[in-house]
């Protein structure tokens, strides 16, 4: 199926192969991605910052299992914030969460292949409602996946975080006391999750989005102004690739939310 253009290509976010290595610490924080050393991949990471989704996802998937991770993310990433078909939407996540099953077998020391998984299966929950996703037996395979992929990258920000959301919505969907006994999903866990993730980023706007939300979800207005900063931060950093001006646009459009809320 065609994928969406990408809506703002910016000049700044067309890295060579010299400007991506220099770049690629700040760009793979949240992440843990290490320097690609194949060109083929250095091209499709390449593609994937300047916002070339699809050529990015088709690139990592001609490399085979060594590009899987950037084909991962080019698709979730893609899906999250571009596709305006819920069908296709879904579609892609599936894509996702099936490939990474071969991708844990064949690199099962690869913490990408166990965060992305969860990830598609944390959007496509999001998308069915957790109620439902809760019913199909998602949650614990979500879990499992973070918590596999901080043991193999304890400094994987993105996963921190992740594991601060997913907690959130099992507590707000079922109450404290089940989503504690049942899912392992906890309060007081959930925000240190979250304060491990913007430790390890303190740039991330999707953390503090993630964040925002949370307290939200979780004590309703009595966090709004937490949460209006945490938008307003978000919102105000400046993005070093196309993802990253997603995540601040989103925050923008939260912002603008919350303050009208309010």
């Amino acid at each position: 199926m065609a994928w969406i253009a990408f809506p703002h290509i910016d000049d700044a976010w067309v890295y060579s192969a010299a400007t991506l290595k220099l770049a690629w610490p700040q760009l793979h924080l949240g992440d843990s991605e290490p320097l690609p050393k194949k060109p083929a991949l250095v091209e499709a990471w390449i593609a994937f910052h300047a916002g070339h989704f699809a050529r990015a996802a088709r690139l990592g998937l001609d490399v085979g299992v060594e590009g899987y991770s950037v084909a991962h993310k080019a698709s979730c990433i893609y899906a999250n914030y571009l596709e305006p078909n819920e069908r296709k939407k879904f579609a892609l996540f599936e894509e996702v969460a099936e490939r990474c099953e071969r991708h844990q077998l064949e690199q099962p020391d690869n913490p990408a292949g166990y965060y992305w998984q969860a990830y598609a299966l944390g959007r496509y929950a999001q998308g069915i409602s957790i109620v439902k996703a809760l019913a199909q037996g998602i949650a614990p395979k979500v879990r499992a996946g973070l918590d596999k992929a901080i043991r193999l990258a304890p400094a994987h920000a993105d996963a921190h975080i992740a594991l601060g959301a997913y907690q959130a919505e099992i507590i707000a969907t079922v109450g404290a006391l089940i989503a504690g006994l049942t899912y392992g999903a906890r309060r007081a866990d959930c925000y240190t999750a979250f304060q491990q993730g913007l430790a390890l980023d303190p740039e991330s706007a999707i953390g503090r989005i993630e964040y925002a939300h949370a307290m939200l979800g979780l004590e309703g207005k009595k966090r709004s102004d937490e949460a209006l900063a945490l938008y307003r931060q978000a919102a105000a950093f400046t993005p070093h690739d196309a993802t990253g001006w997603l995540d601040i646009e989103a925050a923008r459009a939260q912002a603008l939310a919350a303050q009208g809320g309010q």
